[in-house]
């Protein structure tokens, strides 16, 4: 299936694409039983992923014309319009992680990732993530993300293909979360 898949950086004429794939995986608009099988949190807007895009912070995975996945990759600056980006950017003093000093000039807020039902455990997310590293390495060596503990596949997908490492758990709005950093210098094993 992944076979016909290709990369791009998202441009604006996109944006439906990723509205409609959010929309199918958003958390708000899922049972609990589909829950367990991944779900995204965020709800962005059009001006939002208008923004991401401007910023060459937005990646897809296409498929016969179709957007079947996306990745964010955006800088703290852009995702300080959500509270808990703000609390996870208070906690960087107390982190660490391999020899770097966490910032929020040094890393990008890795996430949220989505990947249609259909293509999950397919492979797609090891190759996925690797042109958004080539891309984003350019700008940032470190990238941080946060893992709602209740998503076992996103953990799994995370930990143990991409080989992200736990640097912290922290509950936010009575939420728990592994707090995650990857090595951008570090190529992804496809």
């Amino acid at each position: 299936m992944i076979q016909n898949t290709h990369f791009k950086v998202a441009e604006i004429e996109d944006i439906p694409g990723v509205l409609a794939l959010q929309d199918l995986y958003l958390v708000s608009n899922l049972s609990d039983e589909e829950k367990k099988e991944g779900f995204v949190t965020t709800p962005f807007s059009i001006e939002q992923l208008t923004e991401v895009i401007r910023q060459e912070g937005l990646f897809l995975a296409i498929d016969n014309s179709c957007i079947v996945a996306y990745i964010f990759g955006a800088s703290w600056e852009f995702f300080s319009q959500w509270p808990i980006f703000n609390y996870m950017i208070s906690l960087f003093p107390e982190l660490s992680f391999k020899n770097f000093e966490i910032t929020t000039t040094n890393s990008f807020q890795y996430g949220p990732i989505c990947i249609a039902k259909k293509y999950r455990g397919q492979g797609l997310i090891q190759p996925f993530f690797e042109f958004m590293r080539i891309h984003l390495l350019k700008k940032y060596p470190l990238s941080i993300t946060f893992i709602n503990t209740t998503n076992m596949p996103s953990q799994k997908a995370h930990i143990n293909k991409l080989k992200w490492e736990v640097i912290t758990e922290f509950t936010f709005n009575n939420n728990t979360y592994l707090a995650l950093a990857y090595d951008m210098n570090v190529p992804v094993m496809v």
